[in-house]
């Protein structure tokens, strides 16, 4: 009497799956090139930084505690001297930068 009988509507193919899937996979492509591809580069920057970190450079750790390199341990691990005698030793993962690179040392045995 009130109700009226429901009748489904024809699938309408045009576009098939494509177009559905379409903003999911513009989602993820400005996913990559504006989050992922980002720190994948910093990440690499952030290691070779580490990676060349040597004797003499002044550096930043992650807590904001500012030295200069005494002795490189081994790759996981360097002294850093905060102050006249005192010396820590920082996980190098931890260092933030390198605010400035030391000079070879110069050969005078010429």
């Amino acid at each position: 009497m009130f109700i009226s009988p429901a009748y489904a509507q024809a699938a309408d193919a045009s576009g098939g799956g494509f177009m559905e899937f379409l903003p999911l996979v513009l989602i993820l492509v400005v996913f990559y090139f504006l989050l992922i591809r980002p720190q994948q580069k910093r990440a690499k920057e952030h290691k070779a930084m580490v990676a060349a970190v040597r004797r003499g450079d002044k550096v930043v750790t992650g807590g904001g505690i500012m030295g200069k390199v005494t002795k490189v341990e081994n790759a996981e691990e360097v002294v850093v001297e905060i102050a006249d005698g005192v010396r820590i030793n920082v996980v190098t993962s931890t260092l933030s930068e390198v605010k400035s690179k030391s000079e070879p040392a110069a050969d005078n045995d010429k």
